[in-house]
């Protein structure tokens, strides 16, 4: 089933009297239990689209639809809080905050329905990532790279969202650690029906991916 769609989006960069064109004219649907992944080379647009589908930023034309609806009807911040999830590549975690701490500073603002014993829900989303409750209780600083990106991916999926947004999520990790970070990401969307979507500019995680696309002069074309 389609959960997120973009239709006919435009974006592009105005410098003096030049315009740089980053997407032109770009439809795409993504369907929830899939895993996605959209490749192209540095500066090629793929955080500007992201950022879009996120909210993050506007479209300069056409409309990103969530579940049918533009997401501006929606509201673009509850919209961001309650729908979407996003990972960075820099984790964006809390660094005076635990790994459980982190995980429930993100339970606490969404208007999701989540059971009511948070902690317990919290431990158990770490512990399926990866994370168990000794290092669930340190401080993140004092976890590994590849232990604070888990963190970040048990943070996104506490809020109990359909779609799961990664921004060049193992550009810092080393290829064993990658590998299992895009197992999760296959599981998520294999396992618990999440619709997730990966930037990266891995062709190693691109294969393991359900579809691939690749942005380039302004063209998100599927990669078959």
């Amino acid at each position: 089933m389609t959960i997120l769609q973009a239709k006919n989006v435009s974006y592009f960069y105005q410098d003096g009297d030049k315009r740089r064109m980053i997407l032109q004219d770009t439809s795409i649907n993504f369907d929830q239990g899939q895993f996605y992944t959209i490749l192209g080379q540095s500066g090629s647009g793929k955080t500007t689209f992201l950022s879009l589908i996120s909210a993050l930023d506007e479209p300069k034309s056409g409309e990103v639809l969530y579940k049918g609806q533009n997401i501006k009807e929606i509201g673009l911040e509850k919209y961001r809080r309650d729908d979407i999830s996003i990972i960075f590549q820099s984790y964006n975690l809390v660094p005076y905050l635990t790994a459980l701490e982190n995980v429930l500073v993100a339970m606490s603002i969404t208007d999701n329905d989540m059971p009511k014993d948070d902690r317990e829900v919290a431990y158990n989303l770490l512990d399926y990532i990866g994370i168990n409750k000794s290092k669930a209780d340190r401080l993140v600083g004092q976890l590994s790279g590849g232990e604070q990106q888990r963190v970040a991916i048990a943070r996104a999926l506490a809020t109990n969202v359909d779609i799961i947004l990664a921004d060049e999520p193992t550009g810092n990790l080393d290829e064993g650690m990658e590998q299992e970070i895009v197992d999760i990401f296959k599981d998520l969307a294999e396992t618990h029906n999440k619709c997730v979507i990966v930037v990266t500019h891995s062709n190693e995680i691109a294969n393991q991916s359900d579809k691939t696309y690749f942005l380039k002069q302004g063209e998100l074309m599927l990669n078959e």
